[in-house]
C-alpha cells in the first residue's frame, strides 16, 4: 500500500491531482484506520488509466461513469468513445498528410493543386 504522496510520485502528479479524481468519483482509494489514504499497486494503475484517458478527451465525470455503470453499459460508452477516437486519428491523419504534401507543394495557390483542395474542401471527420 502507498500514501498518497508515494502514489501521486509513482504516476507523476501531484497529490491534489490524485484528491481531485476521487472528489470527482473516478478514483476510490482506500483508507485506512486514521482516515488517510492508502492505495494500493491496482490504485496506482486505475489512476494510470485516468491520465491517460483524460489525455484523449476523456472527462473526469466520463470516467466516474464508467466505473459506476454496469458492464454492458460500459462496453457501449466505449465503442462510443471508440468511434470519436478513430475519427480524431482520421483528422489528424489528413492534417499529416496535407502538412507533408504542402511541404513539397509547387503550386502557389491552393485551388490550383488538386490535393490542396481537396483537403481544404472536404468534409472532414466531425469529432463528437
Amino acid at each position: 500500500m502507498f500514501t498518497i504522496g508515494q502514489a501521486a510520485a509513482q504516476i507523476g502528479v501531484e497529490p491534489h491531482v490524485l484528491r481531485h479524481w476521487e472528489h470527482a468519483g473516478a478514483l476510490a482509494p482506500e483508507r485506512d484506520s486514521a482516515g488517510r489514504r492508502k492505495y494500493s499497486a491496482q490504485h496506482v494503475n486505475e489512476a494510470r488509466i485516468i491520465q491517460r484517458l483524460q489525455r484523449v478527451g476523456f472527462s473526469l465525470e466520463d470516467l466516474a461513469e464508467l466505473g459506476r455503470s454496469e458492464r454492458s453499459d460500459r462496453i457501449a460508452m466505449m465503442d462510443a468513445r471508440t468511434d470519436v477516437l478513430r475519427r480524431r486519428v482520421a483528422e489528424y491523419t489528413d492534417a499529416i498528410r496535407y502538412l507533408e504534401h504542402v511541404s513539397e507543394c509547387t503550386h502557389p495557390i491552393v485551388s490550383e493543386c488538386p490535393e490542396c483542395a481537396a483537403f481544404v474542401s472536404g468534409p472532414g471527420p466531425k469529432s463528437r
